[in-house]
């Protein structure tokens, strides 16, 4: 695997793709998504410069985080559904967490949270391809989400997360990742601040560019870091 040279390729994609839609490249961060792949490869993405890596399974990721503590730097990003049950290990292990889908798992995140006299930063996922197969608070829903997660101590509100459905041309993806970027705004209009950092957290190895174009300013990309992903 050529790791290295597939992150300088992803950083000039990501910048090419900032400037097109006028933005500045440092808008945007990279998230290497790690799941399945050994601590070996994380090491050579480390190497290479990059910080923050994100994990779907908290299982998976009490193997690999411990591994890597003594590097000064490093970021932790859960990006996979979170069950109530687990919420726990999650703040003890992660620094950042994307899939924050409903007032109870806050309000369980947040109990620990205080707990362990921590804050954390998240996301809240919004489901906007209704798929079965996919989590996320529903649109109509999420200005109340929003306001009942902004309140609690022990979690700091800092955006949106999605996951929209999987299609071979970018273009189809687009109008999913400009809704997103339109509830944040309106959201944002009606409370300034609300949305702390303000982060579209959107767009993987297939369509990372057109979701830079629609407004993220984080990107999650795995496949095309490390290459196609082991079996587990």
């Amino acid at each position: 695997m050529h790791i290295a040279q597939n992150i300088e390729r992803i950083r000039e994609r990501m910048a090419r793709a900032a400037t097109l839609s006028g933005r500045s490249p440092d808008e945007v961060a990279l998230v290497a998504i790690s799941k399945t792949f050994p601590q070996e490869s994380i090491s050579q993405a480390i190497a290479a410069g990059l910080t923050k890596f994100g994990e779907n399974r908290v299982q998976e990721a009490e193997a690999k985080i411990p591994f890597f503590a003594g590097l000064p730097g490093l970021e932790w990003h859960l990006v996979g559904h979170l069950q109530s049950n687990k919420a726990r290990r999650a703040v003890e292990l992660f620094d950042v967490i994307h899939s924050v889908d409903s007032f109870k798992l806050a309000e369980r995140l947040n109990k620990v949270c205080l707990e362990l006299q921590k804050k954390i930063p998240v996301l809240i996922q919004v489901d906007l391809g209704g798929e079965e197969t996919k989590f996320g608070a529903d649109p109509s829903q999420l200005r109340e989400l929003v306001g009942l997660v902004s309140h609690l101590p022990g979690l700091r509100l800092n955006g949106l997360m999605t996951i929209p459905p999987f299609f071979e041309n970018p273009d189809q993806v687009r109008p999913f990742f400009a809704r997103l970027r339109a509830l944040k705004d309106s959201l944002e209009a009606e409370q300034t601040g609300c949305l702390g950092q303000r982060h579209l957290s959107m767009g993987m190895s297939h369509d990372f560019e057109a979701a830079i174009q629609e407004g993220a300013t984080i990107v999650r990309i795995g496949t095309a870091i490390f290459g196609l992903r082991p079996y587990m």
